[in-house]
């Protein structure tokens, strides 16, 4: 066999035609590599076989025994046949029967000694013994029993194949392939942390033979973390690869003396929190630093990121450059852009705004150098825009851009300093995943003085509290908003809906200002209502989750949320960041309108007892695990088939360190050429992901 990773595709696999790989592809599976990844999601231990004279009514359990008889019976008057048979170990009958399939005659046969497992049920016209209908069986005198008499895996399936089906196939292919397939990772790696071998592995987690059930369920066995390990190395590797381009890209070495800075913060009229102060020093040092600096800034809504973003731009615009802030959407680009022209009005720092809808251009200047700070949208990468020297590049809501654009961008300089902003708190432990190619600072403190938002649960059916606190606040000249889960009703879902909000909204308020917000409406359509909210045009804003992300609205104290049950963690506490903005008492008001299960309980108390979004991330990693994070926030990952970053966060910490030791020792794999390749293929697609920064 060569070298290189044998990887087969599925339907080279005997007994798997051109219709069984159609479903395999449905699964993610279209190579053998694949299929054995393609883990159980569940295991079920059959290894207990008990007397059929013990079988208990509405109990799954396995008998062994002699098959007495088999009959095809047609029922009088009707289209079906069934198979029934009868088996017999000595202490007892059952019957075993199958609807439809004939076929059955040919497999069983009187004399067979066979395992039968399924529901037992009283059978009236069998003198009180019982039936199994539908049973899964299999012959004792095989040569390996697959699913019975053992611990069986229970996979994730797709409509037109069967688990039976399903499993003897993963049977062959494991049989088969499992140790054939080379180990890419060095062995040395895996020694030393005293995990098993892979095609030990890849056997026992498919098929095991003795085990603690509970363990391989929650994925924690031995060969679940050596296959977790495969996955989070490979990620780390490519991670520390793009850490090292990043290092090695030649960059400006801001060395100004900080003379812009220090006038403006003698002017603001608030200071910096040492948590502001701590993570300006450290972009500050890698600003100065050769290389080109790609760091991530991260804290929750309200902490001063732009602040401290824009004391970074000032770096570059001292040292002779310019810099540029994109954000998402115009109207976050016209709040950075208000913000920024207050701030640099101060020391006489000209700032253009530069959005689909700006009224002046100013290109001509741009390209010029002529105006040092440019805040826009998406519009900065359009064709036209030039700059003279464009030395620093901030994005805002990094994730909301595509990779494409975000490369584009960086390409309107040679090689600008990148500071990557995101106001959804991680923990750092997944920081480091999702943006292991960046460096990392975060900032932990709200500023003095800002009034936690108080937030309280009510029920659906205390509408009259609810409606008592929004017109009192709306009565003080205040705003609010009321954000539900959909649109538009519809008969296939009891969730209250935003439009049908509106309207009775508008019958108990007359006098009311209320306006609806949602996600279908066109960009200018949308924009242009959250203008006029914030123009004070609107007292009531009906709402889908759009706002989550929006303008600083200082009016807007209140916050209710429909149906609050169904949002996530993390959701709601975005959604709670767009009131508090101002220097009142602002609320949120977290409306349940059904039955609450645990973790929706959960999720409401953790809203109730803290405003601090680290906690409320952890929480939400904690209940929902890292898959929304790992899929929404940086879309260029791989995906994970096996590893769980928020259980495997110790194996995820040992990857990360053999990983970028590895990739130290050896840049860029020259001697691993096994592992080069399998790298490759786990990052396939994704090479766009070293421009993420």
């Amino acid at each position: 066999m060569d070298n290189s990773l044998s990887d087969p595709p599925i339907e080279n696999i005997r007994g798997i035609g051109p219709q069984k790989a159609a479903l395999f592809s449905k699964l993610g599976i279209r190579t053998v590599r694949e299929a054995l990844t393609y883990l159980p999601f569940r295991y079920e231990d059959r290894s207990q076989i008990i007397r059929i004279k013990d079988l208990r009514q509405g109990q799954t359990e396995t008998v062994r025994g002699t098959v007495v008889s088999c009959a095809l019976i047609r029922p009088k008057g009707k289209k079906f046949r069934i198979f029934e048979i009868l088996l017999s170990d000595g202490s007892g009958t059952v019957k075993g029967r199958w609807f439809n399939q004939p076929f059955m005659q040919r497999n069983l046969k009187a004399g067979q000694d066979l395992f039968l497992r399924g529901e037992a049920k009283r059978d009236p016209y069998f003198a009180g013994g019982f039936i199994i209908e539908g049973p899964e069986y299999e012959p004792a005198s095989g040569d390996g029993l697959i699913h019975v008499n053992r611990v069986v895996p229970i996979y994730r399936l797709t409509e037109g194949i069967s688990q039976k089906q399903f499993r003897k196939i993963m049977f062959a292919i494991v049989e088969g392939y499992a140790g054939r397939l080379k180990d890419p990772i060095p062995a040395e790696v895996i020694s030393g942390l005293g995990l098993p071998p892979l095609h030990e592995s890849l056997v026992a987690v498919h098929f095991p033979t003795v085990c603690d059930i509970a363990l391989w369920n929650n994925g924690e066995s031995p060969y679940h973390r050596r296959l977790a390990f495969d996955e989070l190395f490979l990620l780390e590797l490519g991670i520390a690869s793009l850490r090292r381009d990043v290092e090695m890209t030649q960059g400006y070495g801001f060395t100004g003396g900080g003379g812009l800075r220090k006038r403006l913060e003698k002017k603001l009229p608030f200071d910096l929190t040492k948590s502001q102060r701590r993570a300006l020093k450290e972009i500050e040092t890698d600003m100065a630093r050769p290389a080109a600096m790609r760091r991530l800034l991260q804290g929750d809504v309200g902490c001063g990121k732009t602040v401290v973003a824009f004391f970074a731009m000032l770096n570059a615009v001292e040292c002779g450059f310019q810099a540029a802030l994109m954000a998402p959407t115009s109207i976050l680009a016209e709040q950075h852009y208000r913000n920024l022209c207050t701030m640099g009005h101060e020391i006489g720092v000209r700032i253009a705004l530069l959005t689909a809808g700006a009224k002046e251009r100013r290109l001509d200047m741009i390209a010029a150098g002529e105006i040092p700070v440019v805040v826009g949208t998406h519009a900065l990468l359009e064709e036209p825009v030039l700059f003279g020297k464009l030395g620093m590049v901030v994005i805002d809501e990094q994730h909301r851009f595509g990779v494409a654009q975000r490369v584009r961008l960086r390409n309107k300089g040679n090689n600008p300093d990148v500071l990557v902003m995101t106001a959804t708190p991680i923990p750092r432990s997944l920081a480091l995943t999702l943006y292991g190619d960046l460096d990392y600072s975060s900032i932990d403190e709200m500023p003095a003085g800002r009034i936690p938002v108080e937030t309280k649960v009510f029920s659906a059916d205390q509408k009259k509290e609810i409606y008592t606190i929004l017109e009192e606040e709306i009565g003080r000249g205040r705003q609010a908003y009321v954000v539900y889960p959909v649109i538009e009703g519809s008969e296939h879902t009891d969730l209250k809906a935003a439009s049908q909000g509106k309207t009775g909204f508008a019958k108990v308020f007359p006098a009311f200002r209320i306006a609806l917000l949602h996600g279908k409406m066109a960009a200018a359509e949308k924009e242009e209502i959250m203008r006029a909210f914030a123009r004070h045009e609107i007292d009531l804003l009906v709402s889908t989750t759009v706002v989550e992300v929006g303008l600083d609205v200082p009016e807007a104290t209140l916050m209710v949320v429909i149906h609050a049950e169904r949002f996530g963690l993390a959701q709601l506490h975005q959604l709670r960041g767009r009131v508090g903005r101002g220097q009142d008492v602002s609320r949120c008001l977290l409306v349940a309108c059904a039955g609450l299960g645990d973790d929706a309980r959960r999720r409401l108390r953790v809203m109730v007892e803290t405003n601090d979004g680290f906690r409320i991330a952890q929480e939400d990693l904690a209940m929902r695990g890292p898959g929304e994070l790992l899929g929404t926030l940086q879309s260029g990952m791989p995906g994970l088939r096996v590893a769980d970053p928020a259980r495997d966060l110790r194996l995820l910490e040992s990857a990360r360190e053999a990983a970028f030791a590895l990739e130290k020792a050896d840049p860029g794999l020259g001697r691993h050429a096994l592992l080069k390749e399998a790298c490759s293929a786990f990052w396939k697609g994704r090479a766009d992901f070293t421009a993420a920064g």
